[in-house]
């Protein structure tokens, strides 16, 4: 009886902080319609800001709590919402979701920045960890009777607030209808920067209270995943009911605590489910609820995306390989290989083009499924030992076949989900994965066999190797690498061209209407999501195999998140982006952080900007992330459309050409250093549409919209120029008519006439 009694409380306890998380989290959707992913980066911030006040400057435990509670959390909200959240009404569910991904792991850099990963930090409970009492024979901490009353007075005043307070029920309002609420005289901006104040507080306060917890030891990304676990506690009650959600959050926490203490310890599996458990209960409760009705398109999206055509595909996928074997002329063996990851993860990217670009379905795990390829290939694809080890076709062949049953399979319960309820349910299977698969490096034994699913938590893949093709060879790797995304690539544009891709998209841009019409939803579904998997199942094969051997980190979810995250930024429509995403994401920032390392430990004079700059780098691409609420469709979108008004401006285009193709023969001979032939090649892609407009407006504007935009000549105005409305501000303001104007305004004319 007294174990039950024990670890009844400690669930409650747990459970309690659930609550109090996941109620931050209805808050805001309740009053924005956008689920924040951010939510667990904002209670782990607000934990270091507590331990930096509380034990690195040596603050009273009360100041502390006043600071991170009345100042940290409201501002942090407030921030978020007028900066970001307020400009993304009218923007894809995918855009909203990456946006608060970014704002996640930007949060998380912040945190790295400012409190390094390897410095242990410990935090207490309150009072001490000897307050206590005891109870019917069991002893509570004063923490953690804190944390029951904190989650109690928090439900109880969060449902009387939403119930019976005219605040409560216009903020309810406020996602709803904002006109309405307009002409009712309440202000939809204030309410809803109040409601995401309340969510950030709540999120420091869970963060706070959960650390001491969970053992008292701060670490970035557990303490992220540890709070994001009250997403299931959230979806108990459907991001709308306060006293579901708190219901929810207590089952999780007894849940949790009743698995490590009545599982049979002979079961070595036990832990990995007690910290899984949150996830398989999000996945379940997202199947089991019932969905809304399909709706057709309510609002038009910023987002535009133009498919090119197979013919303009191939050109640019011949185009590609050449360009990467040009480059491979310029870089050592190691540099080789750290390209060959990249392209590996722009393969992942594809998965991502397909189906959340054409078929506006949602994967928050694409690299999970590329780790369930790698297991498959490492137990039954390998031939050989030692050094003469190596993976054969068949295991790819099988790695990529399972993958793409299990993406099925995964789908068939989330197909009747949309949206941000199916990219929780695949958030919760790459969480789940991580957490249950990829810790598992105990033997097991079924029908005489033993096995290990992820062998001392450590496995090597060796390269492939058929027939002559030895991937040994860091050019042929990269060379094949290369070319199966160029070929991918093309087989995505024609599939997009074709009926079946037209399906695709009318189901992305109205299922209603899709179904209506005689489309069978279910089919396309799980046809693009087994067809996507075995794309992320391949890529990340190679991913495994470009690093030699990987581990359960290579795999976690903020590699999925990172990788989706920079996708969208490209443009998640495009092929293209794919490439651009995953470059990026495999390795383009881990460089030029790295880089940076070199700089300051090369030139200590100059360490401090050095470092800066690197800490820089490592929020950069969260920075780029949250931009893409004001650029929906991508940097290659934008790319595209500044270079589809090129095609009159030849001479440019032709010159720009030639500075890359000079820049490179310089590198190839050495006069050139790699980094420069690169700074030259970025800055003259990204500016020739500039400069064609500067020299050239004509050939790229067309004559009236560069004559539109031409400086006015006062001179020449009722000559050659019409007089108009903006020729007379014109004239106004050579002569200076507006500041004699003010002048007399204020009485200070005669300072404006000249003496003499």
């Amino acid at each position: 009886m007294d174990t039950f009694l024990t670890f009844t409380i400690v669930g409650l306890v747990l459970g309690s902080v659930y609550a109090i998380a996941a109620s931050g989290l209805v808050l805001t959707y309740n009053t924005s319609g956008i689920f924040n992913f951010a939510h667990g980066a904002q209670a782990m911030l607000g934990a270091f800001a507590y331990w930096q006040l509380r034990y690195g400057w040596g603050l009273p435990t009360p100041v502390a709590l006043l600071l991170v509670l009345g100042v940290l959390g409201p501002m942090t909200g407030l921030l978020l919402y007028v900066v970001i959240m307020r400009g993304m009404r009218d923007t894809a569910e995918v855009t909203k979701i990456v946006v608060t991904v970014s704002i996640l792991l930007g949060m998380v850099s912040v945190s790295h920045w400012f409190w390094h990963p390897e410095t242990a930090r410990t935090m207490t409970m309150f009072f001490g960890d000897q307050a206590r009492i005891d109870l019917f024979g069991v002893t509570i901490r004063y923490h953690e009777l804190i944390c029951l009353a904190a989650a109690v007075l928090i439900a109880v005043g969060l449902r009387i607030m939403f119930v019976r307070t005219r605040v409560g029920v216009a903020m309810r309002g406020v996602v709803d209808d904002p006109d309405l609420l307009r002409l009712n005289g309440h202000d939809p901006d204030r309410l809803a920067a109040l409601s995401w104040m309340m969510g950030s507080t709540l999120a420091v306060l869970a963060g706070v209270l959960v650390t001491p917890i969970n053992g008292g030891t701060l670490e970035a990304n557990m303490l992220t995943l540890l709070v994001i676990d009250a997403f299931a506690a959230a979806m108990f009650g459907r991001l709308r009911s306060i006293p579901r959600t708190f219901a929810g959050a207590l089952f999780l926490g007894l849940a949790a605590t009743y698995v490590l203490a009545y599982f049979p310890t002979a079961w070595t599996w036990t832990s990995n489910l007690r910290v899984s458990l949150p996830m398989i209960a999000l996945f379940v409760v997202l199947v089991v609820l019932p969905q809304d009705r399909l709706r057709g398109a309510v609002t038009r999206t910023r987002e535009r995306y133009h498919v090119p055509s197979v013919r303009k595909a191939i050109a640019w996928a011949v185009a590609l390989v050449v360009i990467v074997y040009a480059i491979r002329l310029l870089m050592v063996t190691s540099a080789v290989t750290t390209l060959t990851i990249g392209m590996a993860f722009a393969i992942i990217a594809l998965s991502l083009t397909l189906l959340t670009g054409y078929a506006g379905e949602m994967n928050l795990a694409p690299v999970s499924f590329g780790a369930i390829a790698t297991i498959v290939a490492f137990h039954f694809g390998i031939s050989g030992s030692g050094l003469a080890a190596h993976l054969n076709l068949w295991g790819v062949a099988l790695g990529v076949a399972v993958t793409a049953v299990i993406g099925g399979l995964i789908a068939l319960p989330a197909l009747r989900l949309r949206g941000l309820y199916l990219a929780l349910a695949t958030m919760a299977f790459g969480v789940f994965l991580s957490n249950m698969v990829l810790r598992d490096t105990t033997q097991h034994e079924l029908f005489g066999i033993r096995f290990s699913l992820f062998t001392d938590g450590n496995i090597a893949i060796p390269p492939l190797k058929v027939g002559p093709l030895d991937l040994r060879n860091e050019t042929a790797f990269l060379m094949t690498v290369t070319v199966i995304f160029a070929v991918l690539g093309v087989g995505l544009i024609a599939l997009r061209n074709s009926g079946y891709g037209r399906r695709l998209a009318a189901m992305k841009d109205s299922p209603a209407a899709a179904a209506m019409l005689g489309q069978s939803l279910v089919r396309l579904k799980l046809g693009v999501f087994t067809l996507s998997a075995g794309i992320a199942g391949l890529g990340g094969l190679f991913m495994s195999s470009a690093m030699g051997s990987v581990s359960n980190e290579s795999f976690s979810i903020m590699v999925s998140l990172s990788l989706l995250m920079l996708t969208v930024v490209a443009g998640i429509g495009y092929v293209s982006g794919a490439l651009f995403g995953g470059l990026m994401s495999g390795i383009g920032f881990a460089v030029i952080m790295v880089s940076f390392s070199d700089l300051a430990a090369g030139q200590p004079e100059l360490a401090g900007m050095w470092t800066f700059l690197g800490h820089v780098a490592a929020v950069s691409p969260a920075l780029i992330g949250i931009g893409v609420a004001a650029n929906p469709s991508g940097s290659v979108h934008q790319m595209v459309e500044g270079y589809r008004h090129l095609k009159n401006a030849e001479p440019v285009l032709v010159g720009g050409a030639a500075v890359v193709l000079v820049s490179y023969l310089l590198a190839l001979v050495g006069v050139l250093d790699n980094w420069w032939f690169a700074s030259i090649t970025i800055a003259t892609v990204f500016m020739l549409p500039v400069v064609a407009q500067w020299l050239m407006p004509e050939a790229v504007l067309g004559a009236e919209e560069a004559q539109r935009r031409a400086p006015l000549v006062p001179e020449r105005i009722g000559i050659d120029e019409p007089y108009n409305e903006q020729a007379r501000d014109e004239i106004d303001r050579e002569l200076g008519i507006d500041e004699l104007l003010a002048a007399r305004a204020t009485g200070s004319e005669k300072e404006l006439v000249p003496h003499g």
